[in-house]
């Protein structure tokens, strides 16, 4: 789902100018950054469950718990606010915590409430994973509406080679978010 946070991230930059684009795509994977060291150290796992799009369990008691990654928007939303005004900070923090509410569409129940499951609470996870053409479908919609939405706010305002410029970043990033999705799809991520 990687692309797919990618694409709900350009879809933003269309609608909240002030924030940089740079800003909304590492606040849209900022969880799964710090998934990344905690993975490293063996704190978190993943399972493969077979081959293939999808087919993996993610065990990420801490990055992923649904505490954890509220605590996480509000903290970056009210850093971002610092820079980009109160409604970019809201924005910021809207779009850390859109990356839990996208894995909840798409893991299976392997997302917990609580840092480290505490209390054993039921995992969450609606499992769209389970359906490769589901999924697959809802990430390549997303990278599309990102893109194309990014697209025309990109080319709004310009004229000449600023918007000849601007018409080869939107592909180009259209581009990129397919090559995630590739990766992912292929399993060489």
């Amino acid at each position: 789902m990687l692309a797919g946070h990618f694409g709900l991230a350009a879809a933003v930059k269309a609608k909240v100018p002030e924030v940089p684009l740079w800003a909304l795509m590492l606040s849209t994977q900022l969880i799964d950054v710090i998934f990344v060291p905690l993975y490293v150290s063996d704190i978190e796992t993943v399972v493969k469950t077979g081959v293939g799009y999808g087919n993996q369990v993610i065990h990420a008691e801490y990055s992923h718990s649904l505490l954890s990654v509220l605590i996480l928007a509000v903290l970056t939303g009210l850093l971002a606010r610092k820079f980009w005004g109160k409604r970019g900070g809201f924005t910021v923090g809207a779009v850390v915590f859109s990356h839990w509410l996208l894995d909840l569409l798409v893991h299976r129940p392997d997302l917990p409430i609580l840092p480290g499951n505490l209390g054993n609470l039921p995992l969450l996870g609606l499992g769209l994973w389970r359906s490769s053409t589901f999924s697959m479908t809802a990430e390549l919609l997303l990278i599309a509406a990102g893109s194309f939405m990014y697209l025309r706010y990109a080319v709004s305002g310009t004229s000449g080679s600023t918007r000849l410029l601007a018409r080869r970043s939107g592909v180009i990033l259209a581009v990129l978010m397919l090559l995630c999705l590739a990766s992912d799809v292929l399993n060489i991520g």
